[in-house]
């Protein structure tokens, strides 16, 4: 191991290699000015990430240089808000928080309160709304009627809109309710938004509409699961009501998604923005990094990288800035690290393999799963409680371009795309793009673009997606955030004829998963990313062309870990 840790040191980096592309996004999000005017590099970047989260936990040079090298190579990214806040004096760099709303007047005001810090300080937040009334239900102190849960949902929806999230980038907010909730049905509906509004948001992005600030999620139990299967049960018929209405809601426009707490994870219905990390306690937070897979050259560096990786993010937990008090005392119980993955695809497409469950990719994962030992060792070390779970596969976002690799557990999204982007307040900015990826795949092997499987190519079979992810779930204690990428409903491949057969194979895996959400392509106006011919997109390159309206950044996900 020792002399892994000096070779790594002394090898020559590769950051200077960063796409023009790639150097672009983490100039615009993440490099700090210099004293002299000039802009930080990714080195940089690296070394005051490194330098400040580290020292808060009084860790050895020798771990603070170790790190910075991982972080410089790309073979570990922490979360977008270590990059974007370490070394500031207000840093809070965990990217989410984790938010239950209450049943009562204090309960709503304080959850404005608490989302309103959390957005204005640089946190997405996720909300589940479960334990909140329903619509038309009797008030018996003030007299009147509940508005029930859409209403609050709804209140959180404006405060996204009109908050700048941590005065960089647009608010991410999830919204998740349960199956057994009386306003189930229209809460599955409440984003079919008519043909009028349809069409104001195609000519005007910014014009307002349900909840178009918020993905949403039906919430699933071991009760459901019951329920849906037997037929004698009370609940059967909601049961198989709640879920079909869901999966055709899934095809049409992408949501609702699921949510599933079942097992040895009842109860964890809190989640982040982008569903990747659980909690059964308000006020929880999220701490994202990733190892980038694509980057690691052996099992013994995996093992290494795992190691800075959890100590790296468990440092975070003391040195990053809160929005409110509660926060800090739910982190210290907790302790949550997100320790994560990307480039996994690229990863399978180096080594010639499917996207499929791999003997050989099981091996990491393995290693990887052992962050929870590494974690209890520093834990330990630096005197701190022991956190609760460790890994959390984010599906990152823009740290995914700066990585230059495929992101989380995603598979390549298209050989080439139009990329929109946000540019100032109503300008929006677009560029064409070859996946670095397969670019690179391309090149080095000479292959044609038409021989790289990528998630359209993966749609015609969505068991092989489905089925992989919940096999990776099995190495991951809290959960994954993956998007399906679907064809346009009303293909051949994406119509009414097939939201049974979606469902039924979903059915199967779906107590083995912690969550799964759908997009099909062009579901929602300001698509960010539009798949194009590899082609044009290299007759295009380093060209940027202007579209007027606010578009959010990522896909479905949200922004989590970006």
């Amino acid at each position: 191991m020792k002399n892994l840790k000096m070779e790594a040191i002394c090898k020559m980096s590769d950051y200077e290699n960063m796409s023009e592309f790639a150097r672009t996004i983490m100039l615009q999000r993440y490099a700090h000015e210099l004293k002299d005017g000039s802009k930080e590099d990714w080195n940089n970047i690296a070394y005051r990430v490194s330098k400040h989260v580290l020292k808060s936990v009084h860790a050895s040079k020798s771990l603070i240089e170790r790190t910075h090298v991982f972080i410089r190579d790309r073979k570990f990214i922490p979360g977008g808000r270590y990059l974007y806040a370490s070394g500031r004096p207000f840093h809070q760099v965990q990217n989410c928080l984790l938010l239950r709303a209450e049943d009562s007047r204090e309960g709503w005001s304080e959850l404005l309160q608490k989302a309103s810090m959390a957005l204005m300080t640089g946190a997405g937040i996720g909300i589940d709304y479960s334990d909140v009334r329903a619509n038309g239900k009797i008030i018996r102190k003030t007299g009147g009627t509940a508005t029930g849960p859409i209403s609050l949902m709804q209140m959180i929806n404006e405060v996204g809109r009109g908050v700048v999230q941590g005065g960089s980038r647009r608010s991410a907010i999830w919204s998740g309710l349960s199956w057994k909730h009386a306003d189930v049905h229209k809460y599955i509906g409440i984003k079919n938004w008519s043909e009028d509004v349809k069409a104001m948001k195609k000519k005007d992005f910014n014009f307002p509409a349900t909840l178009d600030m918020t993905n949403i999620s039906v919430q699933l139990d071991d009760d459901f699961f019951e329920a849906f299967g037997d037929e004698n049960n009370l609940m059967h018929s909601h049961a198989q009501s709640v879920y079909w209405a869901t999966v055709s809601g899934m095809l049409k426009s992408g949501e609702p998604g699921f949510s599933v707490d079942v097992g040895k994870n009842k109860g964890e219905t809190l989640r982040n923005a982008c569903c990747e990390i659980t909690s059964r306690d308000d006020s929880d937070i999220c701490n994202l990094g990733s190892i980038n897979l694509a980057r690691i050259s052996s099992l013994e560096e995996m093992k290494e990288v795992v190691e800075v990786g959890t100590a790296f993010l468990l440092a975070g937990t003391t040195y990053s800035d809160v929005p409110y008090a509660k926060v800090d005392q739910i982190r210290t119980k907790n302790r949550r690290l997100g320790l994560g993955i990307m480039g996994l695809h690229e990863w399978l497409l180096n080594n010639g393999k499917k996207y499929a469950p791999d003997e050989e990719l099981e091996k990491y994962l393995q290693i990887y799963a052992t962050s929870t030992e590494m974690a209890k060792q520093y834990s330990d070390k630096w005197e701190l409680s022991h956190p609760v779970k460790t890994r959390a596969i984010a599906p990152v976002g823009t740290i995914g371009i700066v990585a230059e690799t495929t992101t989380g557990i995603e598979p390549v999204f298209c050989l080439a795309y139009k990329r929109r982007y946000k540019k100032g307040p109503e300008l929006t900015e677009y560029q064409y793009i070859l996946d670095p990826t397969a670019k690179r795949l391309i090149e080095k092997n000479n292959l044609d673009p038409d021989s790289i499987e990528d998630a359209y190519d993966l749609s015609k079979n969505v068991e092989r997606r489905i089925e992989f992810q919940a096999w990776v779930q099995q190495y991951v204690d809290h959960a994954i955030s993956s998007t399906i990428n679907l064809p346009p409903w009303g293909s051949e491949l994406n119509n009414e004829g097939t939201v049974r057969k979606f469902g039924n194979i979903l059915i199967k895996y779906l107590p083995n998963l912690r969550g799964i959400t759908c997009y099909p392509d062009g579901a929602r106006t300001g698509q960010p990313l539009t798949p194009i011919k590899y082609s044009l997109a290299s007759k295009h390159l380093g060209q940027t062309y202007v579209e007027y309206g606010d578009v959010c950044e990522l896909t479905k996900g949200g922004t989590c870990g970006s």
